[in-house]
């Protein structure tokens, strides 16, 4: 069935677990036709060999089709925990949309539909995942569970954020992410979806807080999330328009022919800055356009988990 026929009929983003479950099946069949095929299908019941392991759990049948060697996989063994973060501040929220096209997704529809498909993966794995979503308080938090009930829950809350239209809420990342930091006691894969524009022009305190979500041997994967076209080539019609600041209300009224080459100089230093810290604190920096596919995000989940475990 068309997915853009189910989000429609959905009526936005209420029934986020097919549109999920869509994307996932989508991203595995593509899977199917690429150098990564042999963590298709079978991605649930099988990890990749380590040079040293034992022998005896290797499955020789998946290797005659993969030439790849994977051991297979059982019930006992320790399965990944994985917590996702969400910045649910007002920028999140950009571009205003009435109806959610899956070709025109705003940031926070973009990071709900990531986070669901990954917990689809995460579940047919067996591994546990939690939820934190903050803006300039902590709107929620999950610990990580494996149950189907948690799984549930935390669609509801995703569809939830979607639906919601926050006014003039600021981000307060740095606050937050400290509070989450200490909320993870046990060594956790962690996924944070946020667009890096805050209300501070302290940028290392922000880093700091980034920082300190590597504290417990955490690995740490940042999906900036933003329009590329606009917001990063300030890609508009050269005719006036009026660019409000959708977490303080301030506004500009200009051409924006006049300012472009200026502000992707800025933007383009701002984005390096955080690409660089990213390396510097051994963060995976991930670029997450909005009007690009979910196959780059889902990509990076599975070559972490190999890593990771």
């Amino acid at each position: 069935m068309d997915l853009q026929l189910e989000l429609n009929k959905a009526g936005g983003f209420k029934n986020l677990e097919l549109l999920a479950k869509q994307v996932v099946e989508g991203f595995i069949a593509g899977m199917h036709k690429s150098p990564f095929h042999g963590f298709s299908s079978e991605f649930a019941e099988h990890k990749i060999y380590n040079q040293g392991e034992s022998t005896k759990h290797i499955d020789w049948k998946l290797y005659a089709k993969t030439d790849r060697l994977y051991t297979k996989r059982y019930d006992e063994e320790t399965n990944l925990r994985c917590h996702l973060i969400i910045d649910n501040s007002s920028s999140m929220h950009y571009p205003e949309l009435s109806n959610f096209n899956l070709n025109q997704l705003n940031k926070i529809a973009f990071s709900a539909l990531a986070s669901a498909a990954l917990m689809q993966i995460l579940k047919k794995q067996r591994d546990a995942v939690g939820l934190s979503i903050y803006s300039d308080r902590y709107d929620y938090y999950s610990p990580e569970k494996g149950s189907e009930r948690h799984h549930q829950m935390l669609l509801h809350q995703l569809s939830q954020m979607v639906q919601s239209k926050p006014q003039n809420i600021l981000t307060d990342t740095y606050t937050y992410l400290h509070q989450i930091a200490e909320k993870i006691k046990r060594r956790s894969l962690i996924f944070f979806f946020t667009d890096m524009l805050q209300n501070t022009a302290d940028d290392d305190k922000l880093f700091q807080a980034l920082r300190h979500l590597k504290y417990n041997k955490h690995e740490v994967v940042l999906f900036h999330v933003f329009d590329k076209k606009h917001e990063m080539e300030f890609d508009f019609s050269n005719a006036p328009k009026r660019f409000v600041d959708v977490e303080t209300g301030e506004y500009m009224d200009l051409y924006a022919e006049n300012i472009q080459d200026n502000y992707k100089k800025a933007v383009s230093r701002y984005f390096d800055a955080i690409k660089l810290k990213c390396i510097q604190y051994k963060i995976k920096y991930v670029e997450a356009d909005i009007n690009k596919d979910f196959n780059n995000i889902l990509m990076t989940y599975m070559i972490e988990r190999q890593k990771f475990l």
